[in-house]
């Protein structure tokens, strides 16, 4: 199959962990490599606090982050620091991943 998971196979996951069962039985069932599964449960939570609609959607933030890349051409501007460009956002996107798996609400900004 490959490819990325789809929402229905988060929510197999998220089953299969309520039942007990390992990440290798849960990968056989859905013909998918152990470390997907694996990747998928630790990125998203843990196998005690994974949610099927919360990693699913914010898979569907990291991947829409990375469409939003500069134009063919442009170059990034130097980083503060020497911080590594990368790092920052990896930082940045398990940061947001990990408030929006303890619930905490969207915040607004407020007006200088």
């Amino acid at each position: 199959m490959g490819g990325r998971l789809t929402q229905s196979e988060r929510r197999q996951i998220a089953t299969g962990l309520a039942d007990g069962l390992a990440y290798a039985e849960i990968a056989r069932r859905l013909d998918r490599p152990t470390s997907t599964i694996t990747r998928e449960v630790t990125r998203n939570g843990g196998p005690t606090a994974y949610r099927a609609d919360l990693a699913h959607r914010a898979t569907q933030q990291r991947t829409h982050g990375r469409r939003q890349a500069a134009p063919r051409g442009a170059q990034a501007s130097p980083q503060p620091y020497g911080r590594d460009a990368q790092a920052v956002h990896d930082y940045q996107e398990a940061l947001t991943t990990v408030y929006m798996i303890s619930g905490l609400p969207k915040l607004t900004s407020s007006p200088s």
